[in-house]
C-alpha cells in the first residue's frame, strides 16, 4: 500500500536558484531537517545515480538509499527509494511564478513497511513527517532568499 504526501513552498527567488538549492545533494543538510546526503554511484546529476541519506538525530535514524529516475533541470527531479524501511517513489518539481519568484513542490509516494502494521501505524507518523517535511521546506525557501542573486 501506498501514502503519497505532496508539499509546496513558496520561494523568494528565481527557478535556477531554487533547482541550484534543491540538487546540491551534499549540502541538502542545510535545510533538510536531521538528514546528510552522501552520492553513492554516478554524477548525482543525471538519471541512474544513485546516493544514500542518513536521516537522525544523534546517530538514531535510518538510511535511505535512493537512484535518481527522472532529471529534467531547472524543473524537476524523481528518485526511486530501495532502502529496506523506506521504499517508494518522491522528488520535486520547481515552478517559476515570476522572474524573481518560484515554487517548489515536494511530493513522496512511500510504500508503507511492515504490511498491516505500517498501515495501521502511518496516521500516526505522517503528521510527525509532515511537520519535518514542511519545516525543511521552510529552511529551504530562507536559504534560496539568501543565496538569490
Amino acid at each position: 500500500m501506498s501514502e503519497e504526501v505532496t508539499l509546496t513552498v513558496a520561494v523568494p527567488a528565481p527557478a535556477e536558484v531554487a533547482w541550484a538549492v534543491a540538487s546540491d545533494w551534499a549540502n541538502q543538510g542545510e535545510w533538510m531537517l536531521g538528514t546528510e546526503v552522501h552520492r553513492t554511484g554516478g554524477d548525482g546529476q543525471s538519471t541512474g545515480s544513485t546516493m544514500v541519506a542518513f536521516t537522525g538525530v544523534a546517530g538514531l535514524g535510518f538510511f535511505d538509499t535512493m537512484e535518481i529516475t527522472g532529471w529534467d533541470p531547472p524543473r524537476s527531479c524523481q528518485v526511486r527509494h530501495t532502502g529496506k524501511l523506506l521504499r517508494g517513489d518522491g522528488g520535486f518539481r520547481i515552478e517559476p511564478t515570476s522572474d524573481r519568484l518560484s515554487r517548489l513542490v515536494w511530493w513522496e509516494r512511500l510504500d508503507l513497511p511492515y504490511g498491516p502494521l505500517g498501515k495501521v501505524g502511518w496516521p500516526l507518523v505522517r503528521p510527525a513527517f509532515t511537520w519535518g517535511l514542511r519545516r525543511s521546506l521552510d529552511r529551504f525557501a530562507r536559504l534560496c532568499r539568501d543565496r538569490r542573486p
